[in-house]
């Protein structure tokens, strides 16, 4: 079985993905500091079973333990305070980053990451299109967002109740499948994928447009995939807390020093 140490570390909150958990409900993010102890307790260092490791994540493996593929901490460090760096900047330059996870233990994690530090998001299938055909896809959330506004202020009190359960229906749907960007009003720069393989659409449409990537990448990928990878577990909750933990972080302490001018700067 894949993974099999790393079922140990799965935490109850694990079970219940997709119910109204709040994953960093807990985290303390004035103090939290990058930790190699905090990472391993996390199962960060867990990779897939070593016949499934891509030779390209040679240089991240520490070594092998029970069949499983050990994933080398330090080098995750390393990769992972490159990767938040360029987190920084892109958020400095005010920038929004679009989060992606698609699999079934990504999905309430990187939307609830997404909230926290207010970045996009997409945690259901991708939308063909989002970043090639932006202007389609913009069109779609715009009508959202109206049909929302006008749900709010009553205006469909006019149309008849059959009517109304239609509009409420299809804004339904739509908040489904693109409510994570609806406010997300151009290409973002950057976007930040929670597995390389099952959100490799995304990867692609954001070469397509020259859109930088950040990813997780676990031992079964090819690293080249991403401009900035992170060495890491992309299956269990508990390490994608973690390094989703350390993102927040830094895009809430770039978004803070934003908006704090020196002093000269600062309009009197």
């Amino acid at each position: 079985m894949k993974k099999q140490e790393a079922s140990a570390l799965e935490s109850a909150g694990e079970k219940e993905i997709g119910k109204a958990v709040d994953y960093f409900s807990d985290v303390d993010f004035s103090s939290l500091k990058i930790n190699v102890e905090d990472m391993f307790r996390g199962g960060v260092h867990f990779g897939h079973h070593k016949s499934r490791k891509n030779p390209k994540m040679n240089p991240y493996i520490f070594g092998v333990k029970n069949g499983i593929s050990i994933i080398n901490l330090q080098k995750t460090e390393e990769k992972l305070k490159e990767a938040l760096a360029f987190v920084e900047t892109v958020i400095s330059q005010g920038k929004p980053i679009l989060f992606v996870g698609t699999k079934k233990q990504a999905k309430k994690i990187i939307e609830l990451a997404a909230k926290k530090c207010d970045m996009p998001y997409v945690s259901e299938r991708w939308l063909g299109g989002t970043f090639t055909n932006f202007s389609v896809i913009s069109s779609r959330t715009r009508y959202l967002r109206e049909g929302q506004e006008k749900m709010v202020k009553g205006e469909y009190e006019k149309y008849t109740k059959f009517e109304q359960m239609k509009f409420a229906e299809e804004l339904e749907r739509l908040e489904t499948k693109m409510g994570g960007i609806k406010t997300m009003y151009g290409l973002p720069g950057a976007v930040f994928v929670a597995s390389i393989i099952d959100d490799n659409l995304a990867i692609k449409e954001a070469r397509n447009k020259n859109i930088p990537v950040i990813a997780i990448a676990d031992s079964n990928v090819d690293p080249a995939d991403a401009d900035y990878i992170i060495p890491a577990n992309d299956d269990a909750v508990s390490a994608l807390k973690i390094i989703m933990s350390y993102v927040i972080k830094t895009i809430l302490s770039a978004k803070a020093k934003k908006n704090v001018l020196p002093e000269e700067k600062k309009v009197k």
